[in-house]
């Protein structure tokens, strides 16, 4: 038997792998241009690095905050060549946190990228372009949020409690005092939200905590295990003093501490009053929840005869109005909780021509009862993933106009192929600035049949 070979050292097939870049690895590079996210992107040494804080034409010092084969993601740490339109972040915690990854650019600009990223992805993807280009959708680019998550960790080695919001590319959490972009009521709460928090008996059993203001403020309290007299004191004197109410949220759903109090938020123009619970979807910004609102009866523009169908209603932001106008709305939502919040709102406004139903939409529409008298409208609010499976039948519906409000122009552009496959043309489309300050970008798109 021949004697094994000791010492040899075997390289995989494909030659030697180039050394990974660490975490925490400063380099200095040129921004070439943006990506669709808003980050910069610089090329060094066969490498493509993404860096949050970055603009095109600026020569920055960058620190690694993860690699993956050839690409290499990271944050600026310093600014040695500027470019002409960037402006002092408006934000102490900007470049820490992970919210707001784009607010050294000025509004008129963030705009401008969100638009771009729209067309876009409509014409790589789906090769098309809008009859029409909307004019974006905004407001107030601070003071706008009106929901927050607040991230709550008991750091066991330092024994101390970190409350704020996760850093930008980890999962460190950044003291907040001051959020520019949180809604008035909510700042101070904000900012003495954490000094209230070490006062309780068990830190390390804090989730997280949520804050709400619409036609109440809620503080809702994620915990783990069950909370001391001393705790719900503590936590109801807080509330009392902020006009707030409390909610805690333990095994099951989330309860307020007193059951007798609502919360929820209005449509205005429209005289209607919605039910809400922390844990629901709600959209963060009214104003530009009401405009949007607005342009989608506008751009659908349904009539008094007609029978429209809204998917993914949600607590009824969209179907509620509608049955202002129209004969009959057939509101669809996946969530069983949220189907009864959401019928429960149009009996509570007097609206008697809703009817609301659970199906999962991430399926195939089968032969649903709702949906055999067909539609002469439809509108969709679908999540991140799209609606792929949904408007694959959407022409079987016999609709003929179709608005569809969007937070993946990637998603929509896919499922804009699919329509138009079925004899649907893009009539409109124009961005929501839904977010400012942040690259995440929400669009709506008119389709008519042809």
């Amino acid at each position: 038997m021949a004697k094994p070979v000791r010492g040899l050292r075997f390289q995989p097939s494909g030659g030697s792998r180039a050394a990974q870049i660490p975490v925490g690895k400063k380099q200095r590079l040129t921004i070439e241009r943006l990506a669709n996210d808003g980050r910069g992107i610089a090329f060094l040494e066969g490498r493509t690095w993404f860096v949050v804080g970055a603009l095109a034409g600026e020569e920055v010092e960058a620190r690694v905050l993860g690699a993956h084969g050839k690409v290499v993601e990271a944050r600026t740490e310093r600014v040695f060549s500027a470019s002409d339109l960037r402006r002092p972040a408006p934000c102490a915690h900007a470049g820490r946190c992970g919210g707001c990854s784009v607010q050294h650019l000025p509004h008129d600009e963030q705009l401008a990228l969100k638009q771009r990223m729209l067309a876009e992805q409509l014409s790589r993807v789906a090769g098309v372009e809008p009859e029409e280009w909307a004019a974006p959708l905004s407001g107030p680019e601070f003071g706008y949020r009106r929901r927050a998550r607040v991230a709550v960790r008991w750091d066991a080695k330092a024994k101390k409690l970190e409350v704020g919001f996760r850093a930008a590319g980890s999962q460190d959490i950044v003291a907040i005092d001051e959020c520019p972009v949180l809604v008035q009521p909510l700042q101070p709460i904000m900012s003495r939200l954490p000094a209230m928090l070490q006062r309780l008996s068990k830190p390390q059993a804090l989730g997280h905590v949520e804050l709400f203001s619409g036609s109440a403020i809620a503080v809702l309290l994620r915990h783990m295990a069950p909370l001391s007299a001393a705790d719900l004191e503590i936590l109801q004197a807080f509330c009392a003093f902020h006009e707030a109410q409390l909610w805690l949220h333990g095994e099951g759903e989330p309860q307020p501490v007193d059951p007798d109090q609502a919360l929820g938020y209005r449509l205005e123009p429209w005289n209607l009053q919605l039910a809400y619970r922390p844990g629901d979807f709600v959209q963060v910004n009214a104003g530009v929840n009401e405009a949007m609102v607005a342009q989608a009866l506008e751009w659908l523009a349904p009539q008094a005869d007609e029978r429209v169908l809204d998917l993914f209603c949600g607590l009824g932001n969209f179907a509620l109005p509608l049955a202002q106008k129209v004969r009959e709305v057939v509101a669809v939502e996946g969530v069983a909780t949220m189907v009864a919040r959401a019928a429960e709102n149009a009996a509570s406004n007097n609206l008697h021509n809703t009817r609301f139903f659970q199906a999962d939409l991430s399926q195939p529409l089968s032969d649903a009862e709702w949906a055999r008298e067909g539609f002469s409208a439809v509108l969709l609010d679908p999540p991140r993933d799209g609606a792929f499976e949904v408007v694959r039948k959407l022409a079987s519906l016999g609709a003929k106009r179709l608005v569809y409000v969007s937070c993946n122009p990637a998603t929509l552009a896919r499922d804009t192929v699919e329509l138009v496959r079925q004899g649907y043309r893009l009539k409109r489309a124009g961005i929501l600035d839904m977010f400012p300050q942040t690259a995440h970008v929400e669009a709506m798109a008119l389709f008519e049949a042809s």
